[in-house]
């Protein structure tokens, strides 16, 4: 089963006053839809831009693995451990929130930046905080978010390349740029596809595209 969900169908958040921008693929914060907690693992997929000098001040996290994937432009991250990191086109961060941690995020530069923050349920909450950063992470490689059970598919496309879908319990789906076909479906920037139970599918570029796609344990 594919559930397509569009882009334009997300909650806009974020303070547009203080240059931040939020769009919310999952029930999120004041946008409460009970039928769209989670996917799976995924319990959040927003995508964030911060204009130069912008950016979320200090804040707690508890018992969530947060992934973070930057479109454009370049994020500075900081954290209660005393890291300071910046995260670029093409890196994938991972921050363990295990039973508590704290950070901020800003964009320090003098371009847009664009990113996309993911937040997956661990199989077991508590532990402890840990983290992790991938440079230029390969289409070949996915990268394993064990405490979820998942892992992250990032793939870069040309125009009528076609790439196959995890055969999975289930995989989240999430058009970063350009256009793809998915069995009947043409996707977009920003649309998402939930996929239960499916086999053999595969991604067709419409136009040089990149998408990010989650193998999940399962569904629920």
């Amino acid at each position: 089963m594919i559930s397509v969900r569009r882009g334009d169908e997300r909650y806009p958040g974020g303070e547009p006053d203080a240059g931040i921008e939020s769009l919310h693929a999952f029930s999120f914060g004041r946008f409460y839809e009970p039928d769209n907690l989670r996917f799976g693992a995924v319990l959040a997929c927003n995508e964030e831009r911060l204009a130069p000098g912008a950016g979320f001040d200090e804040h707690p996290h508890s018992h969530t693995e947060i992934v973070t994937w930057v479109v454009e432009g370049e994020l500075t991250h900081r954290d209660s451990a005393g890291r300071t990191t910046v995260v670029r086109p093409g890196d994938v961060q991972c921050l363990s929130a295990a039973a508590g941690v704290r950070h901020e995020e800003r964009n320090e530069s003098e371009d847009p930046l664009v990113f996309l923050q993911m937040w997956l349920s661990p199989v077991r909450p508590g532990g402890e905080p840990g983290y992790e950063i991938v440079r230029g992470i390969a289409d070949s490689t996915p990268y394993a978010v064990r405490a979820a059970g998942a892992l992250l598919h990032a793939r870069r496309l040309a125009r009528g390349e076609r790439s196959a879908v995890p055969d999975a319990p289930a995989v989240y789906v999430h058009v970063v740029r350009g256009r793809v076909h998915l069995a009947e479906e043409e996707l977009a920037p920003g649309d998402s596809a939930r996929i239960t139970a499916a086999t053999g599918l595969e991604l067709i570029a419409g136009e040089p595209a990149e998408v990010l796609l989650w193998e999940l344990s399962a569904a629920g």
